[in-house]
Order: structure tokens, then sequence, then C-alpha cells
């Protein structure tokens, strides 16, 4: 009797010898239900699928990323079975997981309905319980025409393969590949397709491996991203590894709607978006003026003592500058449409850059000069759509914190590391203390410009830079700007969400375009390295952050109003407004609300408006010359002298402490 072939294969760094035949699965001993998939050479796959020799084999857990991201993609299928029965005209779109979640487009003649939603939930539970299995299959493109003739957005994914990556990779066509593969939704006893699907995969064993999903919500989604394709309707779900880690989620969903700075911005009357301007643009209102103002000084402050200087630019430019800086041929898309203006195009700024290589340029520069350090409040403007604008954190118009610095190659690494280590612990001073960080680098893309040897000599510096703060860093191929890589951090804030905040850009190729030079010691004309460091990425959209970080409640340094003076009757009026005539002095941000509101109303309305201290007096603090303070959480302090008063609210102040 022939002996069964055998195969080297390594698991978990081991190498073992199993039968040939052996899947993925059954070499990790899998459950399908912790366990759900195999990283086979860095590639995920199905448990079934079958190893060969040599491969290096690594389980996939349903509560890591790559798990959950299976777990998603998988749910988004159940959707869309679902949906075809319960609407059998609806037309397949593509349905990837997302960041937390997962979605699939379909062609329908209505949108969905709340009760829709109510419905395919229902029957998505039932295909759950069902326990289908999910089959892979390899097809021809012929084959995959003949079975999906009914759906012609997936024919259309099928003359896509190789050819648009993007849209293909999407929607799991297996791009540049000699076939293509559908997942087949068997039926556990009978082995029946109850429903299939053009897919890359890789997917959960069965349904069962499902535990917790939600369906969210809908919204229309043009096909493939373009307005000149049909509209589809979209619909949204989330879907996690245990039942708690869904309830977690959607509390802190429920958390972060309370929290959307849209929100408190009205309830706090800080900013608005009127409909005569336009989408995406915010007018700040005196309170969210104060706010901004106190952010801007505070940087200014820290720049000033960083050797920054400030500089400032126009709005507009003639299109020959951004063709000289490479935006018009690599960003154009971002930028509004020219202005006509005596017989040349005009461009309003979309990026500060190219203005601040001209206050480099305007005259010669020395060694001695260097690292030069420009720094500017730079209002920009982007052509976000329509479906992406939202609130201060994604305008179309918005104030960028900008700083270009000009250095030799020597300094480089230094720069970077004094940079990085300015950044966090200027964030930190506005209350974000939880960051890791994303080092973004150049892909095989046509995009990047300049020289690779450029792109690794300053990615490796990055690196390095990032290394000496101890904080996680995560790559990001592929991600980097045209010109050069990139580190990004992001900062996590009170309810766990993460937030890209101050990005830092090594560049060489503006320096180039723009004949940037500078004299060195031994009389040679050399090319300085620039760097792009935008510390807020934007005043609006870190104003948001903080609002909704802070839940409206800002510390009292940044607080609009500090506070408030709140008579027992209308004859402690007088006494207030001369405390608030002392803490004035110091620059403290006070009102007296003599209004003929009852007191009890007074502070509630205080408290509605989220400011640090009530100053509360009557009768008896009068005499004592004292006040009573009553704190932001709605605890007091009696009797307490004025002047001791004044002292804890400047103290607090100061240290940019949250009472």
């Amino acid at each position: 009797m022939s002996a069964v072939p055998e195969l080297r294969i390594t698991l978990a760094g081991t190498e073992r010898v199993v039968a040939a035949g052996t899947t993925a699965g059954q070499a990790l001993e899998a459950d399908g239900r912790t366990v759900i998939a195999a990283l086979v050479n860095g590639e995920p796959r199905d448990l079934t699928h079958e190893l060969a020799d040599g491969d290096v084999v690594e389980e996939i857990r349903i509560d890591s990323e790559e798990g959950r991201a299976i777990l998603r993609h998988s749910c988004a299928h159940v959707l869309a079975q679902a949906v075809q029965e319960l609407f059998p005209e609806a037309k397949l779109g593509i349905g990837p997981p997302i960041e937390n979640g997962f979605y699939y487009d379909f062609d329908v003649a209505e949108p969905f309905t709340p009760d829709d939603l109510k419905r395919i939930e229902k029957r998505m539970q039932e295909i759950i319980k069902q326990g289908q299995r999910f089959s892979r299959r390899a097809v021809t493109d012929e084959d995959a025409r003949a079975e999906l003739a009914d759906e012609p957005y997936k024919l259309e994914l099928i003359e896509l393969k190789g050819g648009a990556a993007e849209a293909a990779e999407g929607a799991g066509v297996e791009v540049g590949a000699g076939q293509l593969t559908i997942y087949d939704n068997l039926h556990p006893r009978t082995g029946e397709v109850c429903w299939k699907d053009l897919c890359r995969g890789p997917h959960l064993p069965d349904t069962r491996a499902i535990p917790a999903f939600k369906l969210m919500r809908t919204a229309a989604a043009y096909w493939r991203g373009s307005e000149k394709n049909p509209q589809l309707q979209r619909i949204y779900g989330t879907a996690w590894e245990t039942k708690d880690a869904l309830k977690s989620y959607l509390t802190m969903l429920e958390e972060a709607a309370k929290r959307d700075h849209r929100k408190l911005g009205v309830e706090l009357d800080l900013f608005s978006f009127p409909d005569e301007l336009g989408s995406g643009l915010a007018v700040f209102h005196p309170k969210g003026g104060v706010v901004r103002k106190v952010m801007e000084e505070y940087s200014r402050r820290r720049h000033e003592e960083a050797g920054y200087q400030f500089v400032n630019t126009p709005h507009i430019s003639k299109a020959g500058l951004f063709e000289t800086s490479g935006h018009l041929p690599n960003y154009a898309d971002a930028m509004f449409p020219p202005i006509q203006f005596e017989g040349a195009d005009y461009y309003l700024k979309a990026m500060n850059c190219p203005m601040h290589n001209l206050i480099y340029r305007s005259r010669g520069r020395s060694y001695r000069e260097l690292p030069l350090r420009l720094f500017e409040f730079g209002t920009v403007y982007r052509y976000e759509k329509s479906g992406v604008v939202h609130g201060l954190t994604r305008a179309r118009g918005f104030t960028q914190d900008d700083a270009h610095i000009y250095c030799t190659k020597e300094q480089m690494p230094d720069e970077l590391d004094r940079l990085l280590t300015f950044v966090l612990d200027l964030l930190r001073d506005y209350g974000l203390s939880d960051f890791y960080l994303e080092l973004s680098t150049r892909d095989d893309s046509p995009k990047f410009i300049g020289e690779p040897q450029e792109w690794e000599e300053a990615t490796e510096i990055l690196r390095q830079a990032a290394q000496k703060q101890n904080l996680e860093l995560v790559m990001d191929p592929g991600g980097a700007a045209y010109y050069g890589p990139k580190i990004s951090v992001q900062a996590k804030d009170a309810i766990g969400r993460t937030w890209q905040m101050s990005t830092i850009q090594v560049d060489f190729q503006q320096p180039k375009r723009f004949e940037l030079e500078y004299q060195a010691a031994d009389g040679s004309r050399q090319r300085p390295v620039m760097i792009h460091r935008a510390l807020f990425g934007s005043i609006e959209r870190f104003f948001a952050v903080l609002l909704e970080h802070y839940a409206g409640a800002f510390p009292a340094w940044l607080a609009p109003v500090q506070v408030v003076g709140i008579p027992i009757a209308s004859e402690h009026v007088p006494y207030l407004e001369d405390v608030a005539r002392r803490l004035r002095e110091h620059g403290v941000r006070v009102e007296v609300d003599a209004s003929d509101d009852r007191m009890q109303k007074k502070i509630r309305n205080a408290q509605k408006q989220k400011i640090p201290f009530m100053l509360l007096a009557g009768d008896n603090d009068v005499s004592k010359g004292a006040v009573s303070f009553r704190y932001r959480d709605g605890s007091q302090n009696n009797g307490v002298p004025i002047d001791k008063a004044i002292e804890e609210i400047l103290t607090v102040i100061r240290e940019r402490r949250q009472v």
C-alpha cells in the first residue's frame, strides 16, 4: 500500500509535516468561531484552502482587525442575499467591509424605508441561524458572465478585471489574476446553492459564525463613485465578534451623537453654516470666536518660543504657481475651478506651501539662516464633494496652522525629532494624550514624483524620528502625498475614536521645482530640504475634535465664558459686578447674570452653557466678603473669601486643568 504524500509547512513558526490535501483549518485545528480564517504566505484564505508544500500558515482570529473585516464582508453577503430574497428585482452593486462595519449597494426602484430595514434584518437573522456554508469556486470569465447574466453591475466588474483595479478590487474581483471566483451560500443539509456572488473572499466557514450584527442606515451612492453613473441605494451595517462588543460600539455611537460638534455648535452658540454661504463654509459666533482666538494665541506663543517666524499670504494666485508646485497636475480635483481675470487663470489656494516657497526665494539665503521655520494661519479652499462635507471636520474653506521648515540634509534628522516632540507636546497641552503614529510611504503608483532613493532616505529618517517617541508606529503603504512620505499623528478622544491630527511631510521635490537654494559654508549653492507641517490640520477641524472630546465642556482656559456671577437677589448684583471687575483685571472672561430669572434657572442656564465656575452671592456672602463656588459638576464650596476664590480660578486657568 503506497504511503500518503506529505507536505512540509510552517505553523506558528514551527515546521510541521502534514498529509497532502490538508486544509488550513485542519492544520490550525480551527473551530471556525474564534479562528475563522488563515494567513497563508501572508495572504488571507478560507479555512477550507488546501495547503501546498512550503506554505507558511498563521491563524486569523475573529477579534483581530483582519478577522473583523472577514466577518463584516461575510455579513455583507448575508445582507445582499436577504435583500434579493425580499426584493427579487434588486440588482447587486458591491459590498465591502469598511471601518467598524460594511455596506452593500443595490439598484432598486424605490429607496429602502426603515420598515424595509427591519424586514431585511429579520431575514438576515434567519439566514445566520440556518448556518449556510460559504463555498469558494473558481470560474472562467465566460462562466461568470453566464451565471451573472442578470446582474449588469457584476458584468461590468468582470470587464474591469485587470483594468480599473480599484473598482474591481472593491467588489472582490481577482484583479490581474487568471481567474475569477464566486462564493456560493450552500444549504447546510442539502448543499443547494441558496445565493451566490462574485467575490475574492475569504469568508467565514458558515453564517452561524456571525455572532452579532445590526443594520444602521441607508444612503444614496453613485455606482463606482461617479456622478455620471446610476444612483444606487446603499445599506450600512455593523458586525462584531461578540454581542458585548456590538453593544459597546452602539453605546459609543450614542455618546458620539450627544457630542456631535454640529449639535453642540448650535446649543452653545459657537458657529453656524448659513445656507447663503454654501455648504462647508462656517461662520464663528462671538463665543466660538473666543475659543478660536485662545487656541490660536496659545499656539502662536509656543511657536514663537520654538523659533518660528510668522508670515501671511493671499488667498488667490495665478495658475502658474500651482503648475510649478505640481499641485495642478496632481491635485486639481481638490481645487476649485479657475477664475478668469485679465486674460489669466487664477485659483483659490488649496495649500500654502507654494507661497511660502516664494517667500524663501525672495532673496538669497545662507546656511546660517537654516533651519528657517515659516508659520502661517493660512485660509485655504478645497473642492470637497457634497457627500463628504461634514461640519467643521470636512469643510470647503478652513484655516491651516501651516508651517514649512527649510533645512539642510544634515539638519533634517534633528529637525524632525524636535518637530515631532513639539507637535505631541502641544497636542497634550490641549488635552489629547493617547496617540499612535502612522508612516505613509509611496507604492508603485504613477502619482508619486521624484527619485526612489530620495523617498527611501526621507522615509527612513521619518521612521527613526517616529521610533524615538516610543509610540506605536503603523505603516500606510501608498498613503503618502505625491511629493514625499509623511508621519501622521493619530489621537484618540475621550470615547475612544481616532482622529488624524498633525502631519509632517518631507519634500525633496518642491525645492527642486522652485529652484530653492542656499549658500553653504564652502560658498557652493545647495538645495534645502522642505518639511511640511500642519499641527492642528486645520483650526476648524481641531476645534470640532476638541468640542467633541470635551462634549462642549471646555477646560477653563479654553471656555468662552470662564465664570458667571449668579446673585441670590437683584440687590447682590453690584457686589458680583465688583468681583467680576477684579477677575477681568486678570484677563478672566466673566459675566454676571442680572436677568429677571430665578436663581435656580440661572444655575441651570450656566450648566447648559457648560461654564466652568459659578460664583453665587447672597446676604451672608456679602457680609463676609466671600462668594459661594458652584462647579460645573454640581459640587459646591460655600463662603470662599474673594481673594481665595480669584486665586483658585486663576490657578485652574493657568494650569489648564479641567473642573
